[in-house]
């Protein structure tokens, strides 16, 4: 590390050290730790480790990341040592989130603290586990999306950081829950990237020493509430994911397929004479769904279809029960044609039909009051 412009981001209580410098975060041990990784560079479980790092791999928009070697294992040897360490005595993630949006949360009860470093994005590689794969076997390693280092100020035996690192993937997929963040390979909400990696470091030289880290043990709870805190941080200051950002329908739709260029597609099929360019399409869209009435109906309309998806509703009560909201969204929006308060087959089609029927009616409204003024 030397010769590197280097700057501290935090002390931990176990002594380490966490640097950031050449696009990386740099922890730093200051005594024995035990490490699991679930990186494909020095992954598994080690007690002789004297660092772990997080590498922003990214080169610029579109590009892919960039990588120093023609395998992910050699690149990261590489960038262990740019980074000054011993390559065989640290594992490292590769991502392609930014450092300077790294989130840092600790939390504490008595002696004990748990602290989570954590870089992440979910908009373009968000996925829900089972979702239809990209490959069977692969020789290239992508750039990991949300990168966890959880850091233990007590020592653990193996089988219990493990479970340790059970928690804190359940932490991760809670946040994802909490803020609705959807898969981009199907319609589910996601439970983490197709590429997320985790380190966990426990400290073996600590006088505490526990056997239990789920969710009845306080060690557990520590760990989940400092990781779903620090995920939802990294979230927000990376990819500006935040509730507010998510009380919007037209996003909450999208994994849908209900897109703006979707409901702009079926207004032209839809609009007769007087049509809007699709600018003013798009305005009118985003102005008619910030009427407060209509967000939490449509969210209600889109969790019901995931009830029906996950089979915990039958077909035919789903449809009936997501007519009376539509109905309850076409007085909302003061739509009068009954058309657009009917379901269809496609369950989404029939909220995208009254959508670009609200919009239609709207701008036909908008015409005779201007021709009416007009006349007077």
């Amino acid at each position: 590390m030397e010769g590197q412009e280097q700057m501290e981001l935090a002390r931990l209580t176990t002594g380490d050290v966490a640097y950031h410098y050449d696009k990386s975060i740099v922890l730093v041990f200051s005594g024995r730790r035990k490490v699991l990784s679930t990186s494909l560079y020095n992954g598994g479980y080690h007690e002789d480790f004297e660092a772990v790092f997080n590498r922003d791999m990214t080169q610029g928009s579109g590009m892919p990341c960039e990588s120093f070697a023609p395998t992910y294992v050699e690149s990261m040897k590489i960038v262990a040592e740019r980074l000054g360490l011993a390559p065989e005595l640290t594992s490292g993630m590769g991502t392609a989130a930014h450092m300077e949006n790294a989130s840092i949360v600790s939390r504490s009860y008595k002696e004990l603290t748990v602290t989570a470093i954590v870089t992440g994005g979910v908009e373009t590689n968000g996925g829900r586990v089972g979702d239809p794969a990209s490959y069977y076997k692969t020789a290239e390693k992508k750039c990991g999306t949300i990168n966890i280092m959880l850091v233990i100020d007590a020592d653990l035996p193996p089988g219990i950081l493990a479970r340790a690192l059970v928690t804190c993937t359940e932490a991760k997929t809670a946040a994802l829950q909490e803020l609705m963040a959807p898969s981009r390979y199907s319609t589910g909400l996601a439970t983490g990237s197709g590429t997320d990696q985790t380190i966990v470091v426990a400290n073996s030289e600590s006088p505490l020493f526990f056997e239990g880290a789920g969710k009845h043990s306080k060690l557990g709870e520590l760990i989940g509430l400092a990781v779903m805190a620090a995920v939802k941080e990294a979230l927000k200051r990376q990819s500006g994911l935040t509730p507010a950002q998510q009380h919007d329908l037209l996003r909450r739709l999208r994994r849908f397929g209900v897109t703006e260029e979707a409901l702009w597609q079926r207004y032209k099929e839809e609009a007769g004479a007087n049509a809007l360019i699709k600018a003013q399409f798009i305005a009118a869209l985003e102005k008619m769904t910030a009427v407060p009435a209509l967000f939490p109906l449509g969210v209600l309309f889109i969790h019901l279809y995931d009830e029906h998806l996950w089979g915990l509703l039958e077909k035919e009560e789903t449809w009936e029960a997501a007519e009376k909201l539509l109905k309850e969204m076409a007085a909302a929006l003061r739509l009068k044609t009954q058309e657009g308060m009917l379901m269809q087959e496609d369950y989404m089609e029939s909220l995208a039909m009254l959508l670009v029927r609200a919009v239609v009616e709207r701008a036909a409204r908008a015409v005779s009051e201007e021709t009416d003024a007009d006349d007077a």
